[in-house]
């Protein structure tokens, strides 16, 4: 059975957020276990299609991280309602339960109540890294829409390299992001560059729904209409 999103034992109150760069707020272990678990189900899930999880590919070479989208499909660097790049299926849609899940996010991390009450993220990039992925540098750009970017890691830990939205070299910090936790970047952070350095294999909690590997669902709002 689906938790209850709106109950406050789903996420817990008592989680404080830190400011890792301005506008970028991380809370650890927002995702309590059995949470991780069931969203670990709901991508087995979502991967198994109408549309598959796949590897895009970008300038000719396929990343080396597998994705599944919901809402809208992403392809380097537009969206589209149908996978015209895989198979011409029209992608899941985005389900309400996420939508609150993002709106919480943002109340929890300190955004007003009218932003976070008005949030409506559309789309979700599912990532699932195995220990050898990497994710370069990039900025998030392909939105319309520069309200906040949410993102949920669930599996082992990975470094996270949050950098800023000039270019890919320095200044950058360096996180490591474990299971549970919570990143939302918006404001001055919004298009900063960032990626994914490392995967730490065996770092994964016992009962996350994940042995190996890592799960990152990133909600955003597209802006996009249909079309």
């Amino acid at each position: 059975m689906r938790p209850d999103v709106d109950s406050p034992m789903l996420f817990p109150p008592d989680r404080s957020a830190v400011e890792v760069a301005p506008g970028a707020s991380l809370i650890r272990g927002w995702l309590e276990l059995y949470q991780q678990a069931w969203i670990a189900d709901r991508f087995r899930e979502w991967a198994a299609g109408p549309v598959p999880v796949r590897s895009a590919t970008v300038r000719g070479h396929p990343m080396s991280v597998r994705t599944v989208c919901l809402g809208w499909h992403w392809q380097p660097y537009r969206y589209s309602r149908t996978a015209t790049d895989v198979n011409g299926a029209r992608v899941l849609p985005f389900p309400d339960w996420l939508v609150r899940v993002g709106r919480r996010a943002l109340a929890e991390t300190g955004h007003p109540a009218e932003e976070a009450d008005a949030y409506t993220p559309d789309t979700a990039l599912v990532n699932y890294y195995d220990e050898h992925a990497r994710m370069g540098m990039h900025q998030d750009k392909d939105e319309v829409s520069r309200a906040p970017v949410v993102s949920l890691s669930i599996g082992d830990s990975c470094t996270f390299r949050l950098g800023n939205t000039e270019n890919r070299n320095r200044p950058y910090t360096d996180l490591t992001l474990e299971s549970g936790d919570l990143l939302v970047f918006g404001g001055p952070s919004r298009l900063a560059f960032h990626g994914v350095t490392a995967v730490h294999p065996g770092t994964a909690p016992q009962g996350c729904g994940l042995d190996a590997g890592r799960i990152n669902l990133t909600l955003r709002e597209t802006g996009l209409a249909d079309r």
